[in-house]
């Protein structure tokens, strides 16, 4: 497999699963000599089958040795280290490479779907199964001290992609890994903005990121929509501060090659940056008066997503949506009409319909059908409480609750990544031939099979369509 492919390896593939434990009663001196005869560097500390703490050679030298202490008078207890850094044996390597660098250690203690010990994986077993730039992109960022390099590094993410889209990497873990390296740059860079530029800035605040940056779905044009709330107690200077701040912030975001929101829809405009009090109550002017802007306001707010400061911030306001919006019929119901405005483009026999002018022989896949799935599946989620973001997760939530079938939810998960191969391909090719990359993709480039796929992709959305309108009285709208 080539290296770039091994981002996608699951952790528990390539874990130790044999890891020699301790307790934390233990003595400390049986312990070490544990550690001897295994002619390992550590142990992982247990009670009750899960992992508390973790004992390394560097604690017996740093906390035993060199303070002089008398190494039979301590248990494990004494001297282990009870941050435990951990990774599921589910998660992907590039996220085990991504709490190395982040933490700066060397070895992750990997649990199972229950939280129990389940291996222990080190820098170096990862090394063996991967040797360039995907570790090392990872590491650049976690080390970037410009935006000069963030915006290097951001051109790379993209050669990356463009790399992955022909090698049969799965669209679901494409969509995974741009989210994930374009939340590292943006995490890098508030880093940088505030240790150069605003070391004293408060910590009471939240930056979150919205829309498709909030769902994690991101592709190689999305643009930046995000906003801050801040404490209710922050200070009139430091609430100054934080504009300053959200300003220099989304500037540098646009430096690096992140482009701005054309509706405006970030932390440097006042409309977008409140106290919690504040955005709770421009959400109930929103929710009270369903209007086509105070519609898209709250479809983009409500898939929000802490990026970096307080997260209890982030719990309230994600509260708040969901209290407000579950079995809200009305405003749901308004949000279903907006939705039911985008008509699949096919004919009443399931042909293919493409634009006209100057558009003529494409069709706008995110208009075509993205939208209407990310944006119907959004619905049915808050009116049943669902808080989960990503619409792919949102399905399953809902299967499980029996909004859906499980073959329903098969069905519209497949239509949902066969478009988003779709764009992520012409993307790519429009990046490849020196074009601005947009959601549209030209109908006579696709083969039969190509275009059969996006057919079926389509009469899944007008069929999901179909079922939204029934479900808000609506079919009339159709």
């Amino acid at each position: 497999m080539p290296d770039l492919n091994a981002l996608f390896l699951k952790v528990g593939n390539y874990c130790r699963r044999e890891v020699v434990t301790c307790s934390p009663a233990d003595r400390l001196v049986a312990a070490a000599d544990l550690m001897r005869q295994r002619n390992i560097s550590s142990l992982v500390v247990c009670t009750e089958g899960k992992s508390i703490g973790i004992l390394t050679d560097r604690d017996l030298r740093n906390k035993v040795v060199a303070q002089g202490i008398d190494p039979g008078t301590l248990t494990v207890a004494d001297v282990m280290n009870s941050l435990v850094i951990t990774i599921s044996e589910d998660d992907y390597l590039f996220e085990a490479l991504h709490r190395f660098s982040h933490h700066r250690i060397h070895r992750l203690v990997v649990t199972g779907s229950e939280g129990e010990l389940a291996g222990i994986i080190t820098a170096s077993d990862i090394l063996r199964v991967q040797s360039r730039s995907p570790q090392q992109l990872v590491s650049e960022i976690g080390a970037a001290a410009s935006l000069e390099e963030l915006k290097g590094l951001h051109q790379r993410v993209q050669g990356l992609v463009r790399h992955l889209i022909g090698t049969g990497v799965h669209v679901s873990d494409m969509v995974r890994l741009i989210a994930y390296l374009n939340d590292r740059i943006v995490v890098r860079l508030i880093e940088l903005v505030r240790t150069e530029h605003f070391s004293n800035l408060t910590e009471r605040f939240a930056f979150l990121v919205l829309g498709s940056e909030g769902r994690s779905e991101q592709t190689l044009t999305t643009d930046q929509d995000n906003a801050l709330v801040y404490a209710d107690d922050c200070a009139e200077a430091d609430i100054s501060q934080l504009a300053d701040f959200s300003a220099l912030l989304i500037d540098s975001l646009i430096a690096i090659g992140i482009p701005s929101c054309p509706g405006g829809i970030m932390a440097k405009n006042v409309e977008w940056r409140h106290s919690l009090s504040q955005w709770c109550s421009v959400l109930d002017q929103w929710f009270g008066t369903p209007t086509p802007e105070h519609i898209l306001n709250v479809s983009m707010f409500s898939d929000l997503r802490l990026l970096s400061g307080e997260s209890s911030l982030e719990k309230v306001l994600k509260e708040h949506v969901a209290g407000r919006l579950q079995a809200n019929e009305l405003f749901l119901g308004h949000m279903t009409a907006n939705l039911l405005r985008f008509a699949v483009p096919l004919g009443w026999s399931g042909r293919l319909k493409t634009e006209k002018g100057e558009h003529a022989g494409q069709i706008d896949l995110k208009k075509a059908g993205i939208f209407a799935i990310t944006e119907g599946v959004k619905i049915l989620s808050l009116g049943n409480g669902v808080q989960e973001t990503g619409t792919v997760a949102r399905i399953a939530l809902l299967a499980e609750m029996e909004v859906f079938s499980k073959k329903e939810a098969a069905d519209l998960i497949a239509s949902y990544y066969a478009l988003v191969h779709f764009r992520l391909r012409t993307q790519v090719d429009a990046l490849g031939s020196g074009r601005q990359p947009d959601n549209r993709i030209t109908l006579a480039e696709l083969n039969r099979m190509e275009r059969e796929r996006l057919r079926a992709a389509l009469e899944g959305v007008r069929e999901f369509q179909l079922t939204l309108g029934q479900r808000y009285r609506l079919g009339q709208a159709l």
